[in-house]
């Protein structure tokens, strides 16, 4: 995920940027006011010295000098009272701005179907949501709008200038076109730095993401060391991007302030000059000393406002690519009003994660209401990508899905996926507690449904040994639980959550012996009154379902119910004796 306009200054991005801003209109306005007046006050300091030195110093008048130094006294408590004031309300707009922003970046990633998560690296999103975010941030409160007052600051600092004397102000700025022509060679090279930073930012973050995810594959493994030395290139790679963009820093910084000693000598020289001629008064140089200091100031940090607003563009680029770049799955249905029976026809479906790449061909098969079939076939054979698609995880290429008759594309989203819930192989638990795991927050399913379901599945008299029982956290993904407590969490949750469609996908691999007899027969006072579609490895635990469906490379071999497929002796019979004397058991 790229995407950056390759301008150091979008006008296309700043706009859509500052539409963030159009709720918070008042900061923003505030925000120029306040800008406008730092840039007239900046020279006025200058002038009032000049006026002291000229009228009071030079003529030993200390009731002169004392009324003036209170002024300037004033003006500066003034001048920092604005500052205050500036600063507080330019970062309240870009924090406002990008919390509207990340909200708007969470519910992009929230609603992306599972297609963009494919081929998206997690870490990735992770530096959009935070770090591109807070960039943009810096955009508001220390990039565009310091960038106008510093151009405002720059005009009023030379109009004061000008105004006090023409000639002096030209040999004093004589040196500006060769600061300019500086300038433009550290834009080009701190942005290119600066692209280099975020895109080894996000690399780092995707490594870090991956890896700490899969920390205990590492360490069973032992790739601790492997892994190490790869963490190592890519931290170095982005330790190279930060320091090259230090360097243009260390090169620039230092080129300004000998431009600006550059403009003192001068001043010095020429206005010594002039002095001694009787041509130019003292104060005037004094002034003209401050003014440069002034004047050199924002126009260093115009070029470090400038790369903190390129920097600004090339995330605003990268956040702006995933909102336009959409891949939501097409939700233009409606709720359909019970009754609903559960009734699942599939109807010459065709399906490919790639384009031509076939998973699933021409598969057709019906389940009626109240029925239980199994899936069953070796790995890759198209058992998951079925689920996926009956809740349009993926959509279909070619053929219908249809339940209770209608389309499943004619049904919303929410509405369909509330009527099915699967129970994974692989259990996904939040950091959070077990009631609150199980209630996924529908706060209809009040605690009393939570432990009458939990009691139906045998899952209660372990919840209640817990510390807190139900208010037990059982931190990042189920982390203090073990697989098979986890997996019984997962069935109170589809228990209370009361699908139509119920769909277990080879729900109970993960469980011992024990565990998976207690189970079952929970699982089959689960399944009464729904539709229920089984994934299973396992033969032994499908004996009871009313069809079975094998399939073989994406497509159907046979279909029918344990005892017709037996007797049938096809493939099904063959994956059966297989199986059963593998384990030393005859069929």
């Amino acid at each position: 995920m790229s995407s950056t306009s390759g301008k150091a200054f979008d006008l296309g991005l700043v706009r859509r940027i500052l539409g963030y801003a159009r709720p918070y209109k008042a900061y923003f306005y505030w925000s120029i006011v306040l800008t406008v007046l730092l840039a007239l006050i900046s020279p006025v300091r200058p002038y009032l010295i000049e006026y002291t030195v000229n009228h009071y110093i030079l003529y030993y008048q200390f009731q002169g000098l004392l009324k003036m130094t209170l002024i300037m006294l004033f003006l500066l408590g003034v001048q920092t009272l604005i500052q205050y004031f500036h600063s507080f309300l330019t970062n309240s707009l870009g924090q406002s701005v990008i919390k509207d922003m990340r909200v708007e970046t969470f519910n992009t990633i929230l609603y992306s179907r599972l297609k963009f998560f494919d081929k998206t690296p997690l870490g990735q999103l992770n530096t959009r949501t935070i770090s591109d975010l807070e960039t943009i941030a810096d955009v508001f409160s220390d990039g565009l709008i310091e960038i106008v007052g510093s151009i405002l600051q720059i005009l009023a600092l030379m109009g004061f200038m000008f105004y006090s004397d023409f000639r002096l102000t030209l040999v004093v700025l004589a040196p500006i076109p060769i600061l300019f022509a500086g300038t433009l060679v550290f834009q080009k090279s701190i942005k290119k730095a600066f692209t280099s930073v975020r895109t080894e930012v996000a690399a780092l973050n995707s490594f870090l993401q991956e890896h700490i995810t899969g920390i205990s594959l590492i360490q069973i493994f032992a790739r601790e060391d492997q892994e190490m030395n790869k963490f190592k290139k890519i931290n170095g790679r982005y330790r190279d991007a930060n320091i090259r963009s230090n360097f243009s820093y260390s090169v620039f910084f230092p080129f300004v302030e000998i431009i600006s000693a550059l403009s003192m000598g001068l001043l010095i020289w020429y206005g010594s000059a002039r002095i001694l001629s009787h041509d130019l008064s003292p104060g005037l140089v004094v002034s003209f000393l401050l003014y440069i200091n002034l004047l050199f100031r924002p126009i260093r940090d115009l070029a470090d406002k400038f790369n903190t607003l390129q920097l600004g563009m090339v995330s605003a680029g990268r956040i702006f690519y995933l909102f336009d770049h959409k891949e939501f799955t097409p939700d233009l249905g409606k709720a359909i009003p019970p009754p609903f029976e559960g009734k699942i026809e599939f109807e010459n479906v065709w399906f490919a994660y790639n384009e031509d790449d076939w998973v699933l061909k021409n598969i057709s098969f019906t389940v009626n209401p109240g029925q239980t079939i199994a899936l069953v076939g070796a790995t890759g054979a198209g058992k998951s990508s079925i689920i996926q698609i009956l809740s349009r995880f993926y959509e279909i290429n070619k053929g219908s899905i249809k339940l209770d008759g209608i389309d499943i594309r004619e049904y919303s989203l929410q509405d369909l996926r509330s009527r099915i819930k699967t129970v994974q192989q692989d259990v996904f638990l939040f950091s959070n507690t077990i009631a609150e795991n199980i209630r996924m927050g529908d706060m209809g399913i009040t605690d009393q449904k939570i432990r009458i379901a939990a009691e139906r599945v045998g899952a209660h008299s372990f919840i209640e040994r817990l510390p807190a029982s139900y208010s037990y956290n059982v931190m990042e993904r189920g982390g203090t639980l073990s697989i098979g407590q986890a997996q019984l969490l997962s069935f109170i949750r589809a228990l209370v959550h009361d699908p139509k469609i119920l769909v277990l996908d080879e729900a109970t691999s993960s469980v011992d012996h024990e565990t998976e007899e207690m189970i079952q027969e929970a699982i089959l006072k689960l399944m009464e009154g729904r539709t229920s579609i089984i994934i299973a490895h396992r033969l032994s635990t499908i004996g009871h379902v009313d069809k079975i469906i094998l399939l073989d490379k994406g497509e159907i071999k046979e279909i029918g119910s344990h005892q017709e497929l037996l007797k049938k002796g096809g493939a099904y019979k063959r994956l059966y004796d297989l199986q059963f004397n593998s384990q030393g058991i005859r069929a």
